[in-house]
């Protein structure tokens, strides 16, 4: 697990927020919004990068820079974790079933896709246990483009791992649009740090 620090609620400037929200019923939320990733797309093929890896490591690179996405509940505790790690969805498609694999964020993409790679090849079993705290979760789902995405809920309502997919990409305006969509827990994020979310990725993406 990675480092940590425990918040100190009496001080902390969002408690009364947290508390709230983690008492709904639903306290997550999702949002779909669309990326212009025709920069991105250009990039990866001129690189010979796997779309899908090299998408997890942007996002991944993009959320850590927000504060609001590293808060987690841990032992009815609330803390901030230094740095959060990915674990995505990988696809057999021979049996059409996916593998739920961890990796460690590295700020180089490079290093990061080269381990993300072979750690999905080498893993034999489609879950390898409870997704650790410190993870942003990716579901890419590539094969239609949709407007609006849900997800199951375990009914664990203090689980706030983010969740990030996305959907088919379109081509409108000469430009090649992804939709993508992030799931949040909102006694962490409100809506002004997905739209932070939304800009650092956007501008990752653009450079």
């Amino acid at each position: 697990m990675n480092p940590y620090h425990v918040i100190e609620m009496q001080s902390w400037k969002r408690a009364t927020h947290c508390q709230i929200f983690r008492n709904y019923i639903e306290p997550s939320y999702c949002v779909t919004i669309e990326l212009d990733i025709t920069r991105f797309l250009e990039k990866v093929r001129t690189n010979g990068y796997s779309f899908t890896l090299a998408l997890i490591h942007t996002a991944a690179k993009s959320a850590n820079e927000i504060e609001e996405f590293r808060y987690r509940f841990l032992d009815d505790q609330v803390v901030l974790f230094d740095r959060i790690n990915t674990a995505f969805t990988y696809l057999n498609p021979e049996t059409e079933l996916f593998k739920v694999v961890n990796v460690e964020m590295k700020d180089n993409i490079d290093d990061y896709m080269t381990t993300a790679k072979k750690t999905a090849e080498n893993q034999e079993t489609y879950f390898t246990g409870p997704l650790g705290n410190d993870v942003f979760q990716f579901s890419p789902f590539p094969w239609v483009s949709y407007t609006h995405i849900s997800h199951t809920n375990s009914g664990k309502k203090d689980n706030a791992t983010p969740i990030f997919n996305w959907g088919k990409c379109f081509e409108r305006d000469k430009k090649v649009m992804l939709p993508f969509s992030i799931q949040v827990h909102h006694s962490f994020v409100d809506g002004i740090h997905i739209g932070k979310l939304v800009d650092v990725l956007q501008q990752y993406l653009n450079s």
